[in-house]
């Protein structure tokens, strides 16, 4: 841990780094790779909707020991004429899940269900969610879904500017696209915890998007008036300055929500965390991959479309060119701006205490001065 603590200490101070503004081209790239991806398997495969999103029917056997999942799937699937998810709570009760069927149909199923099942009709409860009904959920999740987008793109204009707000709209929407993509490919039915969970990813991945474009906005005062540094240099030492402290809240974040998917949905079989854990762990990796590796990178890109900036950069070149070695020597010496500029644009500084002569007669002619 100590060795970590030193790590992070160093890149914040700047004595090492990773060049990921200049790699830009391969994580923009990997990211267009995955995306694509996530968009096939969207396409191909679909979403497996729930029956809060499309109707269908919820039937829930009181205990009764002797009903495997197999039997279950099977007596409901002839029962309806549709695939059936079903579940083994911890009770001994059993949970059949049909999503699609005729909801008229019901009291029919119910009484295939107990006859296949040979239990009383009573002792089975259902629950019936029609089409509309899901068709509103739908609507309503994707209505909170625009309304947050334009609310951070609102705020992260105000409080940074308009680019950095791009920025974080494209990251925000790299991460919904391969959480929603990873879903279609690995099956996990959608409900409206899956909603819960992506809004609560995005506001995370945010959060380390603010993180560094704070700290970033903080080393870009006032840098024209200097000539060490380009913008994206800046913004690179702003992801490494921030790095340690993202990686260190994803992990811990992404801790206990991997035991919800992998112990609680795998090992023990609570099949109802599935819809939540999987959004939570995809989207806080994806989006902490994507605050450090698409985000401030993009603003780099569109910063440096900016007259001032190229002009900048121009004169920062023409300086290494000038004197190579200005580019490889480190920050021993900046200006009060936190830049080091030309030297003979810098006031001289005073190192080491003002030497000053010793006064044999200090005190003399003063009633406290008297010698003992």
């Amino acid at each position: 841990m100590s060795k970590l603590g030193n790590l992070g200490a160093r890149l914040h101070r700047g004595e090492i780094s990773y060049d990921f503004i200049g790699h830009r081209k391969l994580w923009y790239g990997i990211s267009i790779l995955i995306t694509i991806t996530a968009i096939l398997g969207l396409a191909v495969r679909g979403l497996n909707m729930g029956i809060d999103f499309q109707g269908g029917a919820v039937f829930t056997t009181a205990k009764h020991g002797s009903i495997s999942v197999s039997q279950a799937e099977e007596a409901a699937k002839t029962a309806s004429g549709h695939d059936a998810v079903v579940q083994k709570l911890g009770d001994g009760s059993v949970r059949i899940q049909i999503a699609g069927m005729d909801i008229e149909k019901s009291d029919e199923i119910k009484n295939d269900l107990a006859k296949d099942f040979k239990v009383d009709p009573e002792t089975i409860a259902a629950d019936l969610v029609g089409p509309s009904w899901g068709d509103q959920i739908a609507g309503k999740a994707w209505q909170g879904l625009a309304i947050f987008m334009v609310l951070v793109v609102i705020y992260l204009a105000i409080a940074f500017e308009w680019r950095m707000a791009i920025a974080a709209l494209v990251a925000l929407i790299h991460d919904i696209t391969i959480t929603v993509g990873i879903y279609a490919l690995v099956g996990f039915e959608v409900t409206p915890g899956t909603v819960i969970g992506l809004l609560t990813i995005l506001g995370y991945s945010l959060y380390d998007t603010v993180v560094v474009f704070d700290s970033l906005k903080e080393q870009t005062k006032d840098l024209t008036k200097q000539t060490r540094f380009t913008y994206s240099e800046v913004a690179n030492r702003s992801i490494n300055g921030t790095l340690v402290r993202s990686i260190n809240t994803t992990v811990v974040a992404l801790l206990p929500v991997a035991g919800l998917l992998f112990i609680g949905g795998g090992f023990l079989g609570a099949g109802t965390l599935n819809d939540i854990s999987l959004s939570l762990f995809v989207g806080l990796a994806a989006g902490a991959y994507s605050s450090i590796f698409i985000a401030t990178p993009l603003v780099a890109d569109l910063k440096e479309l900016e007259p001032q900036y190229k002009a900048l950069k121009k004169r920062v070149l023409a300086k290494r060119a000038q004197s190579p070695a200005e580019g490889e020597r480190g920050d021993e010496t900046r200006t009060a701006d936190g830049y080091d500029d030309d030297a003979e644009d810098a006031a001289p500084a005073v190192v080491g205490p003002r030497a000053q002569p010793a006064s044999r007669g200090r005190g003399r002619g003063r009633p406290s001065g008297k010698r003992r």
